[in-house]
């Protein structure tokens, strides 16, 4: 038997010793002990006594009464100390590690379902309203989506890069079928030619950084709050296997094992002991809690401005609107359009042929396909604060630990004799001091000295992620990246000079270079250009799809609108 399923089992076969083990005077055999000791440690044990005697050896376990231990048992004893503090640990952070654990994996499946989704209707869009470029703009689609997914999963990818990019290609399937059809230009510089004109002419409007500013603030406050799931897992494994001094080694080997020595194998220790030697050993740790409960409210912020234009659900979901709208812009202005490209890239050599169209799914197209409306209690929204509410139980966890531990697991009951270290008493009469280490200056049972790096590390990571939480928590209405100028930092400002329907995005044009930069948690030097927001008319999500179908949007069709991936409390 291991060490992880020792505690419950070991609790069994104490029940069962024999009676007498829980008083003081001396005992008159060790047999118990013997047998408590090699069922604990898988074997025997050369050497052990059959009857008590002096250990003048012992370095903790020390007693003026003969004892049952030797010092080889003294040693396998600490290493059980240690084993069972890990597993007490692991097993108070248990729920608190599930609960994380799987959000952040429920969160990155429900979003990458949102991600194939909102691809799905776009490729619908195309199929059914522009049947003649549907498929040339499949590959700029799919490339589009793939990028939004890279980017809230963490690659360096830049959101402005990409949604120039989609617009770039756009162009010219737009002027070739709706501006000017009928023909399909027989040169690739020619369409190169347009899709560089693209942000000279402005075909689509103020859409494209519409969708860039949506994009940007739907999509940035999902990554962070992902990372930040994934930092609480990382600080949850990391304080499950932290190392303890050697003066809390040898205070937990004196609490939990010093009385089988003395034939005590059912003795608890009292609740004040037990608490100097936990608040000691975890004193360290407990420098965490004030950290911690601001790293839980930060992330509770964060989700609660993520809605409307921060809501991812709802811009991914949306995006195909917007394109429906920008190509109906640019039909509209199609004879300004085309002279205006006439005279940038010339009137090239043009040769009539059939544009390809989209292959029907005849059972679809007879059955038809409408997405369906969304339970307001089944969004990621809700299934969030579901997951908060949850989360917010646990937000002076590392502040309580010590104390959890000897209530739930370690200490005797109130009134009952108790192991003070030394003797079965009636009562702790000690000084019992506080949490962390300030503390720890008066601890009777454990030396606390200096500060533990691996604690130091985690609280400089909670501090990054919480700065991040926080910033990207939009509290203002306005929420703005400008660039910093040639270091390629970014910083955030507020901004009251944009109007919602002017997509209030940046005046410059021509290439944008790649500054996005990933670090251990969230990039420092993000280029969004001039992000504010932008409130999109809400003209429903329902897309009709009767009476068409197409085989580059009906192969991922599999998907019904975002049945949230799993409904229980506190998980999306």
């Amino acid at each position: 038997m291991d060490a992880q399923t020792w505690p419950v089992g070991f609790r069994c076969l104490l029940l069962l010793a024999l009676v007498g083990s829980a008083r003081s005077e001396g005992v008159q055999t060790c047999e118990e002990v013997r047998k408590l000791f090699q069922w604990r440690l898988l074997g025997a044990v050369k050497g052990l006594p059959d009857s008590p005697r002096a250990g003048p050896d012992l370095q903790v376990c020390i007693s003026t009464k003969p004892t049952c231990c030797t010092r080889k048992m003294e040693e396998r004893y600490q290493i059980a100390a240690h084993q069972d503090m890990q597993q007490f640990l692991q097993t108070s952070s248990s729920a608190l590690k599930f609960l994380i654990s799987r959000n952040a994996a429920a969160f990155q499946e429900t979003l990458e379902t949102l991600i194939k989704q909102a691809e799905n209707y776009t490729s619908i869009l195309f199929c059914n309203t522009y049947r003649n470029m549907a498929l040339e703009a499949a590959a700029s689609v799919q490339e589009f989506f793939t990028d939004v997914g890279l980017y809230l999963f963490g690659a360096d990818v830049n959101p402005e890069e990409f949604v120039n990019r989609f617009f770039d290609s756009l162009f010219p399937l737009v002027y070739n079928h709706l501006i000017n059809p009928g023909v399909t230009d027989s040169s690739l510089e020619y369409s190169e030619c347009i899709r560089m004109a693209r942000r000279d002419v402005s075909p689509f409007g103020n859409i494209p950084k519409r969708v860039m500013g949506q994009m940007g603030r739907s999509l940035l406050p999902s990554r962070t709050f992902l990372q930040a799931l994934n930092l609480g897992i990382e600080v949850i494994n990391t304080t499950d296997y932290l190392h303890f001094s050697k003066e809390c080694s040898r205070a937990l080997l004196k609490m939990q094992y010093c009385p089988h020595c003395q034939g005590l194998t059912l003795s608890k220790p009292c609740m004040g002991y037990c608490l100097n030697v936990m608040r000691g050993c975890l004193a360290h740790m407990a420098e965490l809690n004030p950290h911690w409960h601001a790293y839980i409210r930060s992330l509770e912020e964060l989700s609660d401005a993520m809605h409307g234009t921060y809501d991812v659900e709802h811009v991914l979901l949306n995006f195909h609107l917007l394109v429906n709208d920008a190509v109906i812009q640019a039909h509209l202005n199609g004879q300004k359009l085309l002279e205006q490209v006439n005279k940038m890239c010339g009137r090239p050599i043009r040769t009539p042929t059939q544009s390809p169209r989209c292959s029907f799914d005849q059972s679809k197209e007879k059955h038809g396909m409408k997405t369906t409306t969304r339970n307001s209690e089944e969004t990621l929204a809700n299934s969030r604060k579901e997951f908060i509410n949850s989360l917010r139980l646990y937000r002076s966890f590392y502040g309580g630990l010590a104390d959890q531990l000897c209530a739930n697991e370690l200490a005797a009951a109130d009134g009952l004799p108790c192991w003070n270290g030394e003797d079965i008493v009636k009562s702790y009469t000690q000084r019992v001091v506080g949490n962390g280490i300030k503390a720890q200056s008066g601890n009777p049972e454990v030396k606390v000295r200096g500060t533990d790096p691996v604690i130091n590390q985690i609280i400089d990571k909670l501090k990054h992620v919480i700065q991040l939480l926080q910033g990207r928590s939009p509290k203002p209405d306005k929420w703005e990246l400008l660039p910093l100028g040639s270091g390629g930092g970014m910083i955030e400002q507020v901004s009251g000079d944009c109007d919602d329907e002017d997509g209030c995005g940046g005046s410059g044009s021509g290439e944008v270079k790649r500054t996005l930069k990933i670090t251990d948690w969230m990039p420092d030097d993000m280029n969004f250009s001039d992000v504010k927001q932008i409130h999109q008319t809400d003209t429903g999500s329902t897309l009709d799809t009767t009476g068409a179908g197409c085989a580059a949007a009906t192969e991922s069709m599999t998907f019904t609108l975002i049945g949230v991936v799993m409904l229980l409390p506190g998980i999306w």
